[in-house]
């Protein structure tokens, strides 16, 4: 069984609600939503267990409407009781041993249409978040969307989204993973080789009616 790693976001409590400013979309007084300024949280770690090569970090939605027929429909609302998937908004592996820490806007500083370039960088090698699905078709906005890419939640939508940011412990320097690389490959990729992990979670909504 894995160990616990403590994690830790300094830009909000464990549970509560991630500020504005690292989200993808804001909420707007006119047309519902506004790009937002994507920052990736400064997000931290202790309690790696001896033999930690790498670290990796996979933030999740797990309250994506698992059918977008009416997200974001003027006059219509997606139901607490629809069922609900996974949504990867970050995923970053072969992080080196030595690292326990990244600074606010690390891996994101802004949107970046078409997407940040997955693949190695000086903080580790960046899998595609599935904004690389969602932007499928979309002239302006189309591409491989590497590194953090911040909530957008449907602003139709009746029940708040939870974004858990967690922190893996590996006992290998390297997944061999490509830049093309998901976070459920990367997920598959780590079993049996998972020291420690922890997690720590934030909400968001678009939705005026739970803010």
């Amino acid at each position: 069984m894995a160990a616990n790693l403590s994690v830790n976001i300094d830009a909000w409590n464990d549970g509560d609600p991630i500020p504005d400013e690292y989200s993808f979309c804001n909420p707007a007084d006119e047309g519902h939503i506004t790009m937002g300024a994507n920052m990736s949280p400064a997000i931290g770690w202790t309690g790696a267990p001896e033999g930690t090569e790498s670290f990796v970090i996979i933030c999740n939605d797990p309250d994506v409407p698992s059918v977008i027929d009416d997200v974001n429909q003027e006059g219509k609302t997606i139901p607490a009781d629809l069922p609900r998937v996974d949504f990867c908004h970050w995923v970053l592996v072969d992080i080196p041993a030595s690292v326990t820490s990244l600074e606010k806007g690390a891996d994101s500083d802004g949107i970046t249409p078409g997407g940040k370039s997955p693949g190695p960088t000086d903080l580790g090698v960046r899998g595609i978040n599935r904004y690389t699905e969602w932007f499928e078709g979309d002239e302006q906005m189309a591409g491989s969307y590497g590194g953090y890419d911040g909530p957008c939640p449907p602003w139709n939508d009746t029940i708040l989204h939870h974004y858990v940011f967690t922190v893996y412990a590996l006992d290998t320097a390297s997944l061999g993973l490509n830049g093309t690389f998901s976070c459920r490959e990367a997920l598959q990729a780590m079993e049996g080789h998972v020291l420690a992990e922890g997690s720590y979670t934030g909400t968001y909504t678009l939705n005026p009616d739970l803010r």
